[in-house]
């Protein structure tokens, strides 16, 4: 029997164990470690309907072997992601490490393989500590202090350093950091910086300078040379006090030349574009300009002739792979229509590794051999319920209240198996600066194939993926426009024959979490109930109580709460100063660990909903942070929003 098949029986036995349990009295008790609050019981016979639309697995590309042909994947066997190993494609994934904690995330050691540097926080805090994992071994050794948040960088060009990004010195400023994690005393404070926008990109071929990157908010980024041995940086772009507009920088690659570096930019232009910056000219030369949307990550072969790049058209994914030397795109085989989440080039320069995911397919891993066309899918994940029949998503639009054209996707029940206009449930995301895309829903599959509601995905105005002018079009004081591109989505949903705009409820997370109680707010009258899951229920109390490391960040997007006249609008518009207005039912997810919104955003307009008397569900996770990312956890939390979507919005 292979050690897979093994662990698969006896997380089944343990399943069936837990499930006979609860069946007895008829009902699924919450875990110790979740507070629950309104919420009624739960059904046992739910977990054997709705929680098979959660039995499903993922995987993505962390990293290839140095020394061999073979991936190193993030996929679940047991609560949480964890690092696994694949030999050949579609083999057996061998599991690394097993923490209680999520694994996403790990690079191999370059010069041989011989150990794996990865990152974990505990308990959903975002702490994040970098550990190595000896290959031979299967040991664990902790390499930072256990206390600060920190973030793995890039490998050195020599292949024995690594730089990181750490609040070790002050506990909010993440500075720059270099270690040999093979000799963890080696580790040493290169560059102190302020701020918490600060991320290594690469060394240069001759390890003697590092690309680093200054984010200020989504449209104003900044580029700096670091010397690696005096820590001293320098600006590639500095600041012009008189542009008329900012400029955005992302990822950045040195060229294998070493003259230059591959950046992606929206410098003169509306969208982003991958561009080569000569060190001479200090002057970009535009590589995607007959491309009109975003690309939106890129990597660059270790003997630097070929480049590989993802556009985002409309929320779809499109690989690109184009030779440096000429420019020329390479032909590529066929992709399915989805999503990339994650990509790398092989050292041997040929095989290009990438994970996808679509409506109808959980994130597997895949890869492309660039020099025959060659395309080989590495994982196949599992899922309880056959993926094929999944609603497939519908590109809408609609008009908003100053005729501006808004986006989203919709997926609708199937039209034989239900009849009638279908009850919506409108799932914002969050970000702010974030995007809807045709990704794999996962449980959410549950709430169209067996409840018959239909879901829409908008992309409101603030979102990314159509431009910078549309995505600051809700910064600061245009905060209420996007809630208002909402309230224009629920007046297409009363024109469409097959909706029912009578039966709308809304969700969101995080931003999304935000919107949702903003819309709960202020258009009360126009829906059934809604979730909301880690959102701010007061702009102001959640910017003085984030962590302090992101705090600038968030004010460049929402408004500074220390500017008086800023501070009395968001105060006006805030959901909790305005708890009167909300009539209709609510349920408020959170983590007690949650380092971006603290609990106490979701606790608050709990507690102000329920002396009310607005019927209200709360759930608190004590050992999980921004959302829910264990499978018990994300299990229960489902099973309630299912009954409570039964309740306020089905009947």
């Amino acid at each position: 029997m292979t050690n897979r098949l093994k662990i698969t029986l006896m997380v089944g036995l343990f399943l069936g164990i837990a499930a006979g349990a609860n069946a007895q009295d008829g009902t699924i008790a919450p875990g110790e470690n979740l507070v629950v609050d309104g919420v009624p019981a739960i059904p046992a016979s739910l977990a054997e309907t709705a929680g098979r639309y959660g039995s499903y697995r993922t995987a993505t590309l962390a990293d290839w072997s140095p020394v061999g042909r073979e991936m190193l994947i993030a996929t679940r066997f047991g609560d949480v992601p964890q690092l696994h190993l694949v030999k050949t494609p579609l083999g057996a994934r061998q599991q690394l490490t097993f923490f209680s904690d999520a694994v996403r995330t790990g690079r191999f050691h370059p010069n041989g393989g011989d150990y794996i540097v990865f990152m974990k926080d505990i308990g959903g805090g975002e702490w994040f500590q970098l550990y190595r994992y000896d290959v031979k071994t299967g040991d664990v050794a902790l390499l930072t202090d256990g206390k600060a948040r920190n973030l793995q960088g890039p490998w050195s060009s020599g292949g024995d350093q690594i730089a990181y990004m750490s609040t070790r010195r002050t506990g909010k400023d993440t500075d720059l950091w270099v270690m040999n994690p093979a000799d963890p005393k080696s580790d040493h404070l290169l560059t102190q910086l302020a701020g918490g926008g600060w991320q290594p990109l690469d060394w240069s071929p001759d390890d003697k300078k590092i690309l680093l990157l200054e984010e200020l908010s989504i449209n104003e980024s900044y580029l700096w040379l670091v010397d690696t041995t005096t820590g001293e940086k320098t600006a590639l772009t500095p600041r012009d006090a008189g542009a008329k507009e900012k400029v955005f920088y992302g990822d950045a690659q040195f060229s294998k030349d070493g003259k230059g570096f591959y950046v992606v930019t929206d410098r003169e232009s509306e969208f982003q574009r991958l561009a080569f910056v000569d060190f001479a000219t200090k002057q970009p030369k535009y590589l995607t300009t007959k491309i009109p949307w975003d690309v939106e990550r890129f990597d660059l072969t270790h003997d630097g002739k070929r480049i590989a790049f993802v556009t985002n058209e409309e929320g779809v994914s499109v690989l690109h792979v184009m030779e440096t030397a000429n420019e020329k795109e390479v032909r590529l085989p066929k992709l399915p229509a989805g999503v990339i989440v994650s990509m790398e080039w092989h050292k041997n320069g040929q095989d290009l590794g990438f994970a996808l995911t679509s409506a109808r397919s959980p994130s597997d891993c895949y890869s492309i051999n660039v020099a025959n066309g060659k395309l080989e899918r590495w994982t196949a994940s599992e899922s309880a319920v056959k993926t094929d029949d999944f609603p497939e998503a519908e590109l809408v639009r609609w008009k908003s209240f100053d005729g501006k054209m808004i986006s989203g996707f919709l997926y609708k029940p199937a039209a034989g198996k239900f009849s009638g206009k279908r009850p919506v449930l409108v799932d914002i995301h969050g970000g702010p600066e974030g995007q809807s895309t045709p990704d794999f829903l996962g449980r959410l599959n549950y709430l169209m194939n067996e409840m018959g509601i239909a879901l829409i995905e908008p992309n409101v105005r603030g979102s990314t993926g159509y431009g910078k002018t549309f995505t600051l079009l809700d910064n600061g004081f245009k905060r209420e426009d996007t809630y208002k591109d909402i309230n224009a989505l629920f007046d297409w949903i009363g024109t469409r024959g097959d909706l029912d705009g009578d039966r709308i409820a809304v969700m969101g997370g995080s931003y999304g979490g935000h919107m949702t109680l903003a819309v709960s707010t202020f258009y009360s009258d126009r829906i059934r109930c809604s979730v909301d899951i880690v959102g701010m229920s007061n702009l102001v109390t959640f910017l003085e109580h984030t962590e302090a490391y992101r705090r600038d960040l968030r004010r460049v997007e929402y408004g500074d709460e220390r500017d008086p006249k800023m501070r009395e609008f968001l105060e006006r518009i805030a959901p909790m100063n305005n708890i009167e207005k909300i009539k209709k039912p609510m349920f408020v997810i959170a983590g007690k660990n949650d380092p971006r919104v603290p609990v106490s955003e979701s606790q608050q307009i709990a507690d102000a909903l329920k002396k009310q008397g607005t019927p209200v569900w709360l759930m608190i996770a004590k050992d999980e942070g921004h959302g829910y990312r264990k499978k018990v956890n994300q299990d229960f939390q489902f099973y309630a929003t299912v009954e409570f979507l039964k309740e306020y919005l089905v009947k």
